[in-house]
């Protein structure tokens, strides 16, 4: 059994490096690399290490069920966090958490633990997002923007990221159908969301949503390889050859990225 600090250290270490990462990337070769290589599982990777080890594979891939749906939530929720980001950031962060975290308490409600029910959740969500932001709104990618880095300004974006992802980990071990939505709790996007708001303005944050959503099948991927591969192949090859499956989805989105706006 690992130990609680070890638990919350781990997922907090990788979060805060994920989002800065991703950030950076973001702003120095634009919000498609950004935001679509950020969609990579990261934390969700993580975490279900950790559920795998402590709570074993027959609960790890129980709880895997839910997570299509829950990245169905997901998108809806960068969906709705773009649109209220031209008023305020704060309602913005109001609005888009409130309708997730309603969506995912039906999603508890329900029990869901049917993976082809989840995937076409996720599918539904996935065509409404796309649809609002590049063939509704025309939502424009955006290329490099100038910015002034400190280690201050890089610590914090970390900070609130990895905090986040800590805490969730350690409560994704109450039940299959829960362990699967905070593991998918949109710390990535959320954190990402909120620092593209503040450093670089409503149109930065709107146009890394739209990739984001649209890499969002890579971790959908990740998380139905590990369902299927956890139980054939144990948690280390598992593991490895899901995160494979899913770079490769990674690279085939990113190729075809290229045609949006």
């Amino acid at each position: 059994m690992i130990s609680l600090s070890t638990e919350f250290l781990i997922p907090f270490v990788s979060a805060a490096v994920a989002v800065i990462i991703i950030t950076v990337i973001a702003e120095r070769y634009g919000t498609k690399k950004g935001g679509i290589l950020g969609t990579l599982p990261s934390t969700i990777m993580i975490a279900y290490l950790f559920i795998a080890y402590n709570e074993g594979i027959t609960v790890a891939t129980q709880s895997v069920a839910v997570v299509p749906a829950e990245m169905g939530i997901n998108v809806i929720f960068l969906l709705l966090f773009a649109i209220f980001a031209y008023r305020s950031i704060a309602l913005a962060f109001a609005v888009s958490l409130s309708v997730w975290t309603m969506c995912s308490l039906l999603l508890l409600v329900s029990n869901l633990e049917n993976l082809l029910a989840s995937f076409l959740i996720f599918i539904v969500g996935y065509l409404v997002a796309m649809f609002v932001l590049e063939w509704k709104k025309k939502t424009p990618s955006i290329g490099r923007v100038r910015t002034c880095y400190t280690p201050v300004r890089i610590l914090l974006r970390g900070l609130f990221a990895g905090i986040v992802i800590g805490v969730a980990v350690l409560l994704s071990n109450i039940g299959a159908v829960l362990s699967g939505i905070l593991s998918a709790f949109p710390v990535i996007f959320l954190s990402t969301m909120i620092i593209a708001m503040r450093e670089q303005g409503p149109g930065f944050a709107g146009a890394m949503a739209k990739s984001m959503i649209f890499g969002s099948p890579s971790v959908v991927c990740y998380t139905v390889a590990i369902f299927f591969f956890y139980p054939a192949y144990g948690i280390a090859i598992g593991t490895i050859s899901a995160f494979l499956l899913s770079f490769v989805v990674t690279m085939i989105l990113y190729t075809f990225s290229k045609r949006l706006a």
